[in-house]
């Protein structure tokens, strides 16, 4: 047993304090900024003790690690389950307890039902907090399991919930409610987190932005069903939990065998920008994480559709590498059958109808030029007209022996059955093994409907996602130093699971600006911006048929992972020209984009968007300033650059002043022209941050790029 002990973890800035001294499970007290000063954590535990009420149990119930309603509770419980129909209310008691400053681990058992638990909640250097949660079934029958959540408490003054909703071309789209008694769910049941799904789930003080007010938040990393909830209690508790949905007999444990929960990871901050930079942090720490510059990328899919041509797309890639482009990807198209969306997935070999030399001709021709090559695959779908589905229609996602409704003309292979592993371990490690190919864009174009096992009849989401872990691991492990692309229909399978087996996500098929403004900015709430696929359309958005100047389709991708989604085989050449000119930009601030902290501004007016990429030493930024629709204002008022040190001095200037809108303004505009003399203004971090500068005039949906410097230099006092 243990003795009854507080223990306090510390890492990142952040602090959690922990009372082992409850009935049953661990409960958290505390979950946020670094305590330096605590006084005692026995009087801590002491004063956070509920009081006994009327009408309310003899013992108050607590918000334990995972809150069972054996010992009282009654809201969501952290765990539920049966036994042959019994054994529903599981109630463990802590057998075990081992800290460190900086992780708290525990052990319990339910004699009675038969289950043992394991769980684990560690603070990383960035200051996330993680928590880990395993279930053992130590009884004699199967036992199955419906749902084990991670619970992470949040402050009472939390009075506002932030989450995300979208659909295809218009993923991450925020919504705000009032955070009041009751629950309020989000789920995927889509087999992956979903176009509509919320990356993170987030709960703070009214009001809060991205520059103030307190707000924490919680993401699950998985890459299939989900559910996050949060939820205040009539006693006063407040909380967000985390955990997989579970379908219908998906886990069932036999005697030993354990399940263990997604990990759920919680970051808080004054404001969103301090609570987005903990996870960039966290992603940048990872062994896996890219280490060099991120390769400027053109993706063929918006040039040619399915137009394979070896004279147009040699042509392609000569103007892309005369542009300044690093990797040339050849989208879907190129294998056995497929010269629309209606056939050939599955038939993973390459078309010498289309390609009668194979692929090497292009391949040789971009390698020669000094690009890497990517090539695209669907892996785990499968039009029912191909070879594959006619020789293995057993290999299909169904449900009593039909097909689901299909999506995009496809449905979904069975990657849990051994054979339809290996047949596509054996084609993309063939495809791969044959050609010199760097980079790979995964697809996945359809929620999952019906996704059970044809023999089964069992639903078999969950392992479909471990089998698809399995397979990314494998193919990483055959060819190190391959980089995997998460695509799916867009945006619609991004979670921090997914990402440690691949180098990026494609953010959304949708690439129109005004639209990737908000994606980019609430995708960035979790991912790092050198993550995000960022491309430059075409003068036309396909998805919108909004047309958009070069400037503000430019600047809008700059931050990610740049690329070009666009047929720039014959741009004149004041167009081809601009274009290089963008991409050298990028390349000249890549290192910072790539690992410095990204910023967004409050601003007042809805119509003016202020973001930015700030040094990790202060020592320099990039920010764009964007017009999105008329201001109410005339002229503009102030926009103002955060996260600078408020102790140095900087210059302001427009970055690279040739390409951002001519004069930008009606009439000179003080700074500005300063800067473009050469005389630039000098400013405090705290001026520039707090008060700022008057903005530009522009004309809606126009963007500037502005840069700031830090310099020794002062200003003459008279």
């Amino acid at each position: 047993m243990h003795s009854s002990t507080i223990f306090h973890l510390t890492n990142g800035g952040t602090s959690v304090v922990v009372d082992s001294t409850t009935a049953g499970l661990p409960a958290i007290l505390y979950w946020g900024s670094a305590l330096e000063e605590t006084g005692s954590l026995d009087d801590f535990a002491a004063v956070s003790r509920p009081q006994r009420v009327s009408g309310g149990l003899d013992s108050p119930p607590r918000l334990t690690l995972v809150p069972q309603e054996s010992f009282g509770w009654q809201g969501t419980p952290g765990i539920t389950g049966h036994r042959d129909g019994g054994a529903h209310f599981a109630r463990f008691a802590t057998t075990t307890i081992s800290a460190s400053g900086t992780e708290f681990r525990f052990t319990a058992e339910d004699p009675h039902s038969g289950l043992g638990l394991e769980g684990s909640l560690v603070l990383t250097d960035a200051g996330l907090f993680r928590q880990r949660v395993q279930l053992t079934n130590v009884g004699d029958t199967p036992y199955e399991v419906s749902s084990i959540l991670a619970v992470f408490p949040v402050p009472s003054t939390a009075g506002e919930i932030l989450d995300t909703t979208g659909r295809h071309l218009r993923e991450r789209s925020p919504q705000r409610h009032t955070l009041t008694t009751g629950t309020y769910r989000r789920e995927s049941r889509r087999g992956r987190p979903g176009l509509d799904a919320t990356l993170l789930l987030a709960a703070g003080e009214a009001a809060f932005g991205f520059e103030s007010g307190m707000v924490h938040a919680v993401h699950s990393a998985w890459s299939g069903n989900h559910q996050l909830l949060v939820e205040r209690t009539p006693s006063g508790e407040t909380f967000i939990a985390a955990g997989e949905l579970l379908l219908s007999q998906e886990i069932v444990l036999q005697p030993g065998d354990s399940y263990a929960a997604p990990d759920a990871l919680g970051s808080w901050g004054n404001g969103l920008n301090e609570l987005s930079q903990r996870f960039h942090q966290e992603q940048r720490s990872r062994p896996s994480h890219p280490q060099r510059d991120r390769p400027v990328t053109l993706n063929t899919w918006e040039a040619v559709y399915f137009d394979h041509n070896l004279q147009r797309l040699t042509q392609l890639a000569d103007r892309a590498a005369a542009v300044g482009i690093e990797r040339f990807v050849l989208d879907d198209g190129w294998f056995k059958g497929r010269r629309d969306d209606t056939a050939g997935l599955g038939d993973w070999f390459v078309d010498d109808n289309v390609w009668p030399d194979g692929l090497a001709p292009i391949i040789d021709h971009v390698r020669t030029l000094g690009m890497e090559f990517g090539l695209w695959f669907e892996p785990e779908m499968v039009n029912p007209d191909s070879d594959l589905a006619r020789l293995h229609p057993d290999w299909i996602l169904q449900a009593d022996g039909r097909l689901p409704p299909s999506a995009r003309q496809q449905q979904a292979l069975n990657l849990a059955i051994p054979e339809a592993w290996e047949y596509l371990l054996d084609r993309m490690d063939s495809i791969l093994s044959g050609h010199d190919i760097a980079y790979i864009k995964w697809d996945h174009n359809r929620d999952l409907v019906e996704a059970a096992g044809a023999i089964s009849g069992v639903p078999e989401v969950h392992r479909n996602v471990t089998a698809l872990y399995r397979l990314l691991d494998e193919l990483k492990r055959r060819h190190p130093g391959l980089e995997i692309e998460s695509c799916a229909s867009g945006g619609g399978r991004v979670d921090l699971e997914i990402l440690a087996r691949t180098d990026r996500i494609w953010t959304s098929d949708c690439i129109d600006p005004l639209e990737r403004l908000v994606i980019q900015k609430y995708t960035g709430l979790l991912v790092a911006p050198e993550l995000m696929g960022m491309h430059i359309g075409g003068p036309v958005s396909h998805s919108t048929h909004r047309a958009h100047s070069l400037p503000l389709r430019a600047s809008t991708a700059v931050f990610g992972h740049y690329g070009v989604e666009w047929d720039i085989s014959e741009l004149e050449e004041q167009e081809s020209a601009d274009l290089a000119a963008w991409i050298a930009v990028h390349k000249e601030w890549r290192s910072l984009l790539h690992s410095g902290r990204v910023v967004h501004a409050d601003q007042p007016d809805p119509a003016m968007d202020v973001r930015g990429t700030v040094a990790g030493d202060g020592s320099a930024a990039l920010y764009a300033y964007t017009l999105t629709a008329s201001s109410a204002s005339y002229p503009p008022g102030r926009i103002r650059f955060p996260g600078l040190d408020p102790t140095a001095l900087y210059t302001i200037a427009p970055a690279a002043a040739a390409l951002n809108h001519p004069g930008a303004g009606q009439s000179p505009l003080d700074w500005y022209q300063a800067a473009l003399r050469g005389t630039p203004a000098v400013l405090s971090g705290r001026l520039l941050g707090s008060v700022g500068v008057q903005a530009p005039v522009l004309f809606p949906e126009q963007s500037i790029l502005i840069e700031v410097r830090r310099t020794s230099a002062r200003k003459d006092p008279s």
